[in-house]
């Protein structure tokens, strides 16, 4: 297995894996201590999982754009790869800002959602050191 393909397989892991952590963290968190809290841990893993997912996306575009065009001085970049990795961080604000004022969702327990994606990333970081024959069939 080529170590691109070896890559893609860790992003999904942790794509996956935000998504799993938050929701598993958002049930007892709602059971415990309030529902609105339970929601905001959750939705802060959502916006963590689509943070994610628009930056491997631009990235993505960004990557394919410049060695599409090897030749040229200036490649051109789809404006759609900066706005998902530039504009990202205001609109998720933006969408934490109207789940705050609409739902009355603490800010703090968004955040603490957030913080999904960096467990993830840890957790299939910790895995692929002690199991680093883990998709690549043992080589």
């Amino acid at each position: 297995m080529s170590s691109d393909s070896i890559y893609r397989q860790q992003e999904t892991r942790i794509s996956q894996l935000t998504l799993v952590l938050g929701a598993l963290v958002a049930l007892p968190v709602a059971y415990f201590h309030s529902w609105r809290w339970g929601l905001g841990v959750l939705v802060g893993a959502a916006l963590a999982w689509l943070n994610f997912r628009w930056l491997k996306q631009g990235m993505d575009a960004l990557t394919h754009s410049i060695t599409a065009q090897p030749s040229q001085k200036k490649q051109s970049v789809p404006l759609g790869a900066y706005f998902k990795t530039v504009i990202r961080y205001g609109l998720i604000a933006l969408i934490v800002y109207v789940i705050f004022k609409c739902l009355n969702v603490p800010v703090l327990s968004m955040v603490c959602g957030l913080c999904a994606l960096g467990a993830a990333t840890l957790v299939v970081s910790v895995h692929s050191i002690f199991r680093p024959s883990d998709g690549s069939n043992g080589t």
